[in-house]
């Protein structure tokens, strides 16, 4: 008989996966600045995020043993164009949760290692959660509420909130800027809202590696 993995802990393979995808965006992110329309546009993206490159270079460092995938912003930039809705069907966007460090992750039912990651993200939030950190987890189903809900609910996640986007308009917004190539995607945001982090991969979000990155982040 096989032995089943504990909810909430990926796999060796799922996080050398993981690793992969992070060194694969970072050369995307490298092609897409050195091929965009010059320091210009460059400049003219970074706008009003010059101050949390304090917080992308306080990042780069602790990404390392499970967060090891994750990818230091450079430069800063804001996340425009996430555009979803809340438990109760209100539209919501990421200028609406401004005012703490956020862990934004995209995720769905049908993908394997977002349903591994997903007890993780849930423990990272019941012990770090608060007013100076928060988890943003973007549900992107096609279809109603029933499934995702149903998953939370079957699983014990009860830390979440409930965020949803059936028309996958999250992830296109963020492949087109060359911040998503699949699922679970995850992007870690100062409180202005500027992309200090990203990646794409699951990972061990209630690791101590996890754990001393947000501390680290809070106390700045």
């Amino acid at each position: 008989m096989t032995k089943k993995r504990p909810a909430g802990l990926p796999s060796v393979k799922l996080i050398a996966i993981a690793a992969i995808a992070g060194l694969i965006a970072g050369a995307v992110a490298v092609y897409v600045k050195e091929t965009g329309s010059g320091n210009g546009a460059e400049t003219a993206a970074a706008k009003g995020c010059e101050a949390a490159k304090v917080m992308a270079d306080a990042l780069q460092p602790l990404a390392k043993g499970e967060i090891a995938a994750l990818v230091a912003a450079n430069p800063p930039r804001p996340i425009t164009g996430l555009a979803f809705k809340d438990a109760a069907g209100a539209d919501r966007g990421l200028d609406d949760l401004k005012g703490r460090i956020l862990l934004v992750n995209l995720w769905a039912t049908w993908c394997v290692p977002c349903r591994e990651e997903m007890p993780a993200l849930n423990r990272l939030q019941a012990a770090k959660g608060n007013d100076a950190f928060g988890i943003v987890a973007i549900n992107i189903d096609s279809g109603g509420d029933e499934k995702p809900k149903a998953f939370l609910a079957d699983n014990g996640i009860d830390h979440l909130g409930f965020y949803r986007d059936s028309s996958m308009g999250v992830f296109n917004a963020l492949k087109k800027q060359g911040l998503a190539f699949g699922l679970p995607v995850t992007l870690i945001l100062d409180r202005k809202g500027c992309l200090i982090g990203s990646m794409n991969g699951p990972a061990a979000w209630d690791s101590n590696d996890a754990k001393a990155l947000i501390d680290r982040l809070t106390a700045l």
